[in-house]
């Protein structure tokens, strides 16, 4: 996000995970076509730079718009919105505090939208449809206004059931990205679905080891809500079937540091290979390589084809930071420092990992071609 960047690449700690999660609340306000406001960027520079907190930021913008200059800048627009729910975002993005229930996705949405939508926080009584660009302007099916509780109740506890333990990475997120798919396609709400879905996922994959990089949201959020329209889409008489293959990318991206193109075009009904494939290959390495460049790439070294989340979760800890303690390793994870020891061990075990110079003053070292 412009203006931001300078933040993540070369600011403190603090400043670093202040700038992702206020690049990512901005980009999503892409999903729905909308455009923040010379002055959130400004506050959002305000409170990276700690001059004043998050509460002090959504303050300003609340006040922003009371005035007349606020009024007069946005009229006919929803840079109102845009605004004010991207302060709430980042703020939501900050917060250590997550349950996995149908009750913590609604409280998201109010949350975001209070103010904005009469609605927010309330689940839909009525259903609706939405022409989409990736469909020709077909829709999708929506869970029905009187199912809509009980389907998200179904759909979490079957997700609440399911273990992760001992899964591969590519199983594991084969599942997430249907749960994912299916908690969007149920729409629990009249506006602003997909942006609430994005601060659940992320929430929630935090809970399962996951320091989440949120770039992917800052600047493919448009990708993301056409990956889960395709997610949700079939007709069988021109021999299209849902599919999770593009939102899957979109997660292997965030998750494991691939460097897979994300063009929405190739979502689109009517999308064909281009003919000149020495044109498609030399886009897709210009955009590997830029992604090579960025130095908080992640990549799995070559013994680690089937390893775990949790594992992975620790890989991504120590490769930002070889010295790291199995104490640390723990908190930035969210597990217990037993369960480090026992990933720590397992990883030694398989050749994947490795303890230098002991455990006091010694550091690790991921073995294989992981980047650094």
């Amino acid at each position: 996000m412009q203006g931001l960047d300078e933040y993540i690449r070369q600011g403190e700690p603090q400043e670093q995970e202040r700038g992702r999660a206020w690049q990512t609340a901005i980009g999503l306000q892409e999903v729905d076509g909308l455009k923040t406001s010379p002055y959130l960027l400004e506050t959002a520079r305000k409170h990276i730079e700690g001059d004043i907190t998050i509460i002090e930021a959504k303050q300003l913008i609340d006040s922003y718009y009371k005035s007349q200059t606020g009024r007069k800048e946005v009229e006919g627009e929803r840079t109102e919105e845009a605004d004010k729910v991207s302060a709430r975002i980042t703020e939501l993005l900050q917060e250590q505090t997550f349950n996995f229930s149908p009750a913590q996705l609604t409280s998201i949405h109010r949350r975001l939208f209070e103010g904005i939508y009469k609605f927010a926080g309330r689940i839909r009584d009525y259903n609706i449809t939405k022409q989409e660009w990736v469909l020709r302007g077909e829709t999708v099916y929506y869970a029905s206004a009187d199912t809509i509780s009980e389907t998200l109740e179904y759909d979490m506890g079957q997700e609440r059931n399911f273990s992760y333990e001992g899964k591969s990475i590519d199983e594991a997120i084969s599942h997430l990205t249907r749960f994912c798919a299916n908690l969007w396609q149920i729409h629990a709400f009249g506006e602003g679905n997909t942006r609430s879905t994005a601060v659940f996922m992320i929430k929630y994959l935090k809970t399962l080891g996951f320091k989440v990089t949120n770039d992917l949201f800052a600047t493919h959020s448009w990708y993301f809500r056409n990956a889960l329209v395709r997610a949700n889409y079939s007709n069988l008489q021109e021999g299209i079937t849902e599919t999770t293959i593009f939102l899957e990318r979109f997660f292997r991206n965030m998750l494991l540091g691939e460097t897979t193109p994300l063009r929405n075009r190739e979502m689109h009904l009517d999308w064909k290979p281009e003919p000149d494939a020495q044109s498609a290959k030399v886009d897709s390495q210009s955009a590997n390589s830029a992604l090579r460049n960025d130095n908080s790439a992640f990549s799995l070294p070559p013994k680690c084809k089937n390893c775990t989340l949790e594992e992975i979760a620790v890989l991504r800890v120590i490769q930002q930071n070889p010295s790291a303690t199995q104490k640390f390793i723990a908190i930035e994870i969210g597990k217990s420092e037993r369960t480090v020891k026992s990933i720590t061990a397992r990883l030694q075990e398989q050749g994947i990992l490795k303890r230098v110079n002991g455990k006091r003053n010694g550091y690790w070292e991921i073995l294989g071609n992981l980047k650094r």
